[in-house]
This record gives structure tokens, sequence and C-alpha cells, in this order.
């Protein structure tokens, strides 16, 4: 018995000897590959989607990191966020520079979405601003884009959004008219209807940049919020804001009423939210409302 069990284990011995090195060694080296491969991947959360935002993790050592060629900034535990306007084409790519200067591509595809386009005869090509409402706006716009220019260190980008308010949709994010074949501009947000006076809360952690201290032309009495990282939320038509610039705001937390100021025709909240220049549907961070 003895040696019929030392005599398998010299076979075995011998057999294991007679494995080329190089074969090892590939095996090897394949394993250690397999394992690069796997810490320079991107982790994401959320949807590839005209409108969307996701939340991604960076890979291991990643020095720098841009987004269809603008550097964007990553977190201190590696995370992002990228988002994609409602027009975005088919694909985006994100690329990672390591700390031993190799890059890491990786491209996305955007998935469309069907817009609801509703057709109007009627003919808008004849109108223009009065030169009086642009001597009205032009500061309007300036406050606005100054605003949102404002990046804060909120790690609200970071939360799961919450409605502002509950109430019944009165308008979609990304419906568009179209004018006797001429488009419109799309919806750039989401309508919530409800009563004048009910209040709305922030939809997540964020610092005021605009409270407005009359109302605006178009928005009536608009507030903004910048959640960090280039991802901002506005909210239009207030019957009363109740926060102030620079003010640091709770998910939550009651920022506002419900009213019918600016260019309304009813009482509703009209909640848009932007990534820098993409324009994003709210709906997409919230889920739908219960």
């Amino acid at each position: 018995m003895t040696r019929r069990f030392t005599t398998t284990l010299g076979l075995l011995t011998l057999a294991a000897a007679a494995v080329p090195a190089a074969i090892a060694y590939a095996e090897t080296e394949d394993t250690e590959q397999s394992a690069f491969r796997e810490a320079v991947k991107f982790g994401f959360s959320g949807e590839a989607i005209q409108g969307g935002v996701m939340i991604g993790d960076a890979p291991a050592g990643t020095r720098s990191l841009s987004f269809e060629g603008a550097p964007i900034p990553i977190d201190e535990d590696g995370k992002f966020i990228i988002a994609f306007n409602r027009d975005a084409g088919q694909a985006a790519q994100l690329v990672a520079t390591l700390d031993n200067g190799q890059t890491v591509r990786k491209f996305i595809n955007i998935a469309p979405r069907k817009w609801q386009i509703e057709h109007v005869s009627l003919n808008r090509s004849g109108r223009t601003a009065s030169e009086a409402f642009k001597r009205r706006r032009a500061p309007e716009l300036a406050q606005i884009n100054a605003a949102r220019s404002i990046t804060s260190d909120s790690a609200g980008w970071r939360q799961t959004f919450i409605w502002p308010v509950k109430g019944r949709i009165s308008g979609m994010f990304g419906n568009q008219r179209v004018y006797n074949g001429t488009p419109g501009s799309y919806h750039s947000g989401i309508d919530i209807a409800a009563p004048s006076g009910t209040y709305y809360v922030a939809p997540a952690d964020g610092v005021v940049t605009l409270a407005a201290s009359s109302p605006f032309t178009l928005e009536g009495n608009l507030l903004m919020i910048d959640h960090g990282m280039g991802l901002n939320s506005a909210f239009l038509h207030g019957s009363e804001i109740l926060v102030k610039p620079g003010q640091v705001v709770k998910r939550g937390e009651p920022i506002g009423r419900i009213g019918s100021t600016g260019s309304a025709t009813g009482p509703h909240l009209h909640w848009s939210m932007k990534w820098h220049q993409a324009r994003i549907d709210p709906i997409l961070l919230t889920g739908a409302m219960d």
C-alpha cells in the first residue's frame, strides 16, 4: 500500500515537472491581466438614456476623468456623475487617466426616447421679442447663468431624489410643439399642479444659488439649488420663496410655496434640472410618483 502511494506521488511529480515553464507563466500572466482588467473597469448605476443621469465609479488609480472631452470632477472615493441631454446622440465617451499615465476608455451607448410631439397649424415665424422684453430679460438671464456657474461641495447629487411636491403631473419633460413644421422649444422640466400656497421641499441636499427678490418675466419667483458636481435644480412660478442665497438646505426641507407667478396659466411647480449644459428629466431620478 505504501509502495503504491509512493509510486503514484512520483508519477504526479514527474507530470508536474513535464509542464512547460512557458505554459505555467502564460497561465499566471493571464490571471494577472484579468485582475488588471477588472481593476480598471468603470462601475455605473442609473440609465444611459436621453435625459438620464448616471453615477459612476472610476477605475482604481484614476488621476483625472473626462466626458466627451470635458474634464469632470471625481469624489474622494472615486465616484462621479454624468448626464445625457434630452437630444443626446447615440454614444458618448469617458476617458480615465491613471496614475501610471495609462488611459482607460469607456464608450457608452445612449438609448433614445420617443418624445411627445404635437403638431400645431399655427405660424409663429413672425413673432419676435420686443426691445422692452429684451431689456428686462437680459439681467434675468445673467442671474440664471451666474447661478448655474456656482458649484458647491454639496453631496446631494449622491442621494436618492424625492418629489418636491405631490400632485397631478400637468407637463412632462421633453414634450414639444411643432408649428407648421417649425419646432418650438421643448418642455425643459416637469410640471406638478397643486393648490396655490402648497409647500414644496428640496428634492435632495444642496446650496441655494438663486432666490429671486422679485418675479422674473417668465419664471416668476425663481429658486435654484446646486446639488454639487454640476447638478442643479430650478423651481419656477412659486408664490413665495422661503430660503436665501447661500443657504444650505436638506432633502425634504420646505423651500417655497407653489403659485402662478411669471408665465403660468395656473398654480403649479415647474421643476427643471441640469447637469452643466445637459437638460435632464427629473422623473429619472425620483421614479414614478406614488
